[in-house]
């Protein structure tokens, strides 16, 4: 039994399975010996394992990957105890990062819906990009706060304020 090919005592490299080549020696007491060969071939194979990750993938061969590949091959034994080639067809997506920098007046409800009321710069949110991968979002939130405050006025008969009302009393 043999994976693919034999080359026999004959010379002849067999490729198939056969049990009809016969070669003749001579035995220890002269005589002819006649031998048959009863070869059975068995086949290796080969496979492609495809495979797609976001920013790394670690295959059967113990490497990780960082980036796409079509080139690795490892070896493994297929049923009939021959080579079994595969060759990994890797495609890396990757995650990206981003800032959403925002500005707003005395509280902010972001995507996490979260109500801000101070600046920060420490909140984060993960996404899904187009590529199938995390796209984590950091919040930069400048927090202004408003104010309030008295306008104190005198004045003669009539007075006419910022809002566009003339009050003719205090």
């Amino acid at each position: 039994t043999a994976c693919d090919s034999y080359t026999w005592i004959d010379g002849i490299t067999y490729t198939a399975s056969t049990s009809s080549p016969t070669f003749t020696l001579t035995n220890a007491a002269g005589c002819d010996s006649v031998v048959t060969l009863n070869l059975t071939i068995n086949n290796s194979n080969t496979g492609t394992d495809t495979q797609t990750a976001c920013d790394s993938y670690t295959w059967i061969d113990g490497i990780t990957y960082t980036a796409s590949t079509a080139s690795p091959t490892f070896t493994l034994t297929n049923a009939a105890g021959c080579d079994s080639v595969v060759t990994l067809n890797l495609t890396i997506n990757n995650s990206n990062i981003g800032t959403d920098t925002q500005t707003a007046c005395d509280s902010y409800t972001w995507i996490d819906g979260i109500t801000y009321t101070a600046s920060t710069s420490t909140p984060t949110f993960t996404l899904t990009n187009v590529a199938g991968c995390d796209s984590i979002v950091t919040l930069n939130l400048t927090i202004n706060n408003s104010t309030t405050a008295t306008d104190i006025q005198a004045a003669c008969d009539t007075y006419t304020w910022i809002d566009g009302i003339t009050y003719t009393a205090s």
